[in-house]
């Protein structure tokens, strides 16, 4: 380090905030400091710096499964974020509350410094005792003074939704939600719910789903003859809606309009093109991320917060026939 302070003319605390990343470096000697590492093969020991702070600079990253495409997109964003800050990411799975404590102790025995907890596994954290020596950012979830919330705005998406198709002429519009256990399905059934409630719409039975393709088809073989609109809670279940609309012969927009939610990278390619309500997937990892090295770094929490969503229009949309 102090080689490397003297090939780039600064102090070895600028050498040890740039080894870091931390933010508070002027940009210019960043660079100076970074080509003088690459120079002289200057690598940070993991452990030893483990060994020294305290702290392994490795967080962990909880989901119920990866199988799913929000917690897929989720993953890659924390994976980006913690990667420009210097810190490496463990994976673990946790379908059950058993399986979560077993979770949280393996991060522990790994030595990770905290971890971010994601969707469907939020409901399992928020009904188990908070994990001693961990701190926790938790991802979609309801007020819980113990952890740090960073969520979507589920809801305020929803009644986007639910209102773009209201003001196309639609006399309701009906639900395809996800799973019972669920945060964001809750949420958005709830804004849902709500728009049709404001506009004072009739508000019809919710068909329910597992955010998959298939329970999608399942749900669009149920929707009634007389629908003429539907929120879909996802893009992947939006997906199989389609589908079963089709296979019913009924035209998508000009029969049965339907919007889906987060704007997956294929959504644009559905036929017709998906109007869906946009997820920031990379915001939601960057918040996440910065709010558990705060926690970490300086011994402060941040309040919740909520990340922005928008409605993208397509051509799934249009006034009724």
């Amino acid at each position: 380090m102090a080689d490397v302070a003297a090939r780039a003319g600064v102090s070895g605390q600028t050498v040890s905030r740039v080894a870091n990343a931390s933010p508070n470096v002027d940009p210019a000697t960043r660079m100076r400091v970074e080509e003088a590492m690459a120079e002289l093969g200057y690598r940070p020991h993991r452990a030893a710096r483990a060994l020294r702070t305290g702290r392994s600079q490795t967080i962990g990253l909880v989901a119920s499964t990866l199988a799913t495409v929000g917690n897929f997109r989720m993953l890659q964003a924390v994976v980006d974020a913690a990667t420009a800050r210097g810190y490496a990411v463990t994976v673990v799975t946790a379908s059950g509350a058993d399986a979560l404590a077993g979770a949280f102790e393996q991060l522990r025995d790994q030595g990770a410094d905290g971890a971010v907890v994601l969707n469907e596994a939020t409901a399992l954290a928020a009904g188990s005792a908070a994990p001693s020596g961990l701190h926790l950012v938790v991802v979609d979830a309801g007020a819980d003074p113990r952890f740090t919330i960073v969520q979507s705005d589920h809801a305020g998406g929803a009644r986007r939704a639910v209102e773009h198709l209201l003001g196309l002429g639609h006399a309701t519009v009906h639900h395809v939600a996800g799973p019972s256990t669920s945060f964001a399905a809750a949420e958005r059934e709830r804004g849902w719910r709500e728009a049709l409630e404001a506009g004072g719409a009739r508000v019809p039975e919710a068909l329910r789903g597992d955010w998959t393709s298939s329970s999608g088809h399942a749900a669009g073989e149920r929707l009634p003859t007389e629908a003429t609109a539907v929120f879909v809670a996802n893009d992947q279940m939006a997906l199989g809606v389609l589908r079963a609309l089709a296979e019913g012969g009924r035209d998508v927009p000009r029969g049965v309009s339907v919007v889906g939610f987060d704007d997956v990278a294929d959504a644009a390619d559905y036929r017709p093109p998906l109007t869906t309500i946009r997820q920031d997937f990379a915001a939601l990892g960057e918040r996440a991320v910065t709010a558990l090295v705060h926690g970490l770094e300086r011994g402060a929490t941040n309040p919740a917060e909520t990340v922005p969503t928008s409605l993208i229009e397509r051509s799934s949309t249009a006034a009724p026939r």
